[in-house]
């Protein structure tokens, strides 16, 4: 049973705060005239999925002075119970609230923002759903479980008009220097590119165990296929399994597809054709470019991310080792002085910008590691339009870019 209860808006807790301010009974800290945030002017927030990763991000929002957690949602309780600890631990208070459903922070005219963090077959449902009840968001990625996911919630960004930011920060924070290497021509004609990071997710195999008290099982599958409840996916093991995740091709992926394309300037747009090992014959799955750029999954050497250009070759390990002087160039990456990914989503919401990872680099990134997925469950070609945003020639790929959803889970 939900927890979350009705607050006063930070309309009414700003005319009681000012009544009383006149009456000398708030202190200077409560109207930000100590410096810091006054609470009526803080962005609230509530976190949607609070595993390990959820907490984990939540607390780069909990050290921002003008953000301000409120409220925690999952559907297992000793993650939320965990999530509130960590947050009335930072505030010094036990305010936060909590819940099962999702709905309860959706429909809530205190939260602002919210922070979804729940296995990836949720994302789509829970990301429209507050974007329609005026919530920005930021969502881990993977963003979407199929292609057709992201143009629904791309849709959505755009006709909510709300601000998404998806949850990669490697594609700036880490790979920058090989962004600016590659753009300033260092390398000279970069012709492939090599993201090695685990593959495609597999049929769901867990044996059958006994739900335990606290946890909402139902819930837990939500759209996707239901399965008996097994505690390995309740503890973020459930990436290899196709019905809930892409498997690292999708999670690993975002990151480092996302970095390669960004470095080559195609983070808008997609590949013509992807190659499966079987028809490489190199071991590696492949994305051709429309410009003949290729992008390999598997099969580089010794870093996360490679390239070779004709002027030279750059890898993870190299940035490490000091091989290169970066260029002192500026290629447009977080709004606001930004550091992080997250301090950039926290910026746009008040400057309405779009994020660096804002709905369309999110779902362009995505659309690639799910067209290798299928590329690689049905071993063969692969043929995409990316400005149609459409499988050519291939009925029952095409068929694979989006999956039913189970009743009620259908938004």
């Amino acid at each position: 049973m939900s927890t979350l209860t009705k607050r006063w808006t930070r309309r009414d807790m700003l005319k009681s705060t000012l009544a009383l301010a006149g009456c000398g009974l708030v202190p200077g800290a409560a109207l930000g005239l100590d410096g810091t945030t006054a609470a009526n002017e803080r962005v609230t927030m509530a976190l949607i999925g609070c595993g390990g990763q959820g907490r984990g991000d939540m607390s780069n929002f909990l050290g921002f002075p003008d953000f301000q957690v409120i409220a925690c949602c999952d559907v297992v309780r000793d993650h939320f119970l965990a999530a509130k600890r960590q947050v009335d631990g930072r505030y010094g208070n036990s305010d936060c609230e909590t819940t099962f459903d999702y709905r309860d922070i959706a429909h809530s005219e205190d939260i602002d923002t919210v922070l979804i963090a729940t296995p990836d077959h949720w994302h789509e449902n829970i990301s429209i759903y507050c974007m329609k009840y005026g919530k920005d968001v930021y969502c881990e990625k993977p963003e979407t479980l199929t292609i057709n996911a992201g143009k629904r919630m791309r849709e959505a960004v755009n006709r909510y008009n709300r601000v998404f930011s998806g949850g990669s920060q490697r594609v700036w924070q880490d790979y920058q220097g090989i962004h600016k290497l590659v753009r300033a021509g260092v390398l000279g004609e970069v012709k492939e590119g090599w993201a090695n990071v685990w593959g495609a997710s597999g049929e769901f195999d867990l044996p059958a165990q006994e739900t335990p008290e606290g946890v909402d099982w139902d819930r837990w599958c939500g759209p996707t296929v239901w399965h008996p409840f097994n505690q390995t996916l309740i503890k973020g093991g459930f990436r290899p399994y196709r019905d809930y995740s892409g498997g690292g091709t999708t999670d690993w992926g975002c990151h480092t597809f996302g970095g390669i394309m960004f470095a080559m300037d195609l983070q808008d747009t997609g590949p013509v054709e992807i190659n499966p090992p079987s028809v490489t014959g190199k071991g590696n799955l492949t994305f051709v470019f429309a410009n003949g750029f290729k992008m390999h999954h598997g099969g580089g050497w010794d870093g996360v991310i490679n390239l070779r250009g004709t002027e030279g070759d750059i890898s993870e390990k190299d940035m490490r080792e000091g091989k290169y002087q970066i260029p002192d160039i500026y290629i447009p990456n977080y709004h606001g002085g930004a550091d992080t990914i997250y301090r950039d989503f926290a910026n746009c919401v008040r400057t309405r910008q779009k994020p660096f990872r804002n709905i369309e680099r999110a779902h362009r990134t995505a659309t690639c590691a799910h067209l290798g997925n299928i590329a690689y469950w049905l071993d063969r070609t692969i043929h995409w339009d990316p400005v149609a945003e459409e499988i050519v020639g291939d009925p029952e790929a095409a068929l694979m870019m989006d999956r039913a959803k189970r009743a009620p889970y259908i938004i």
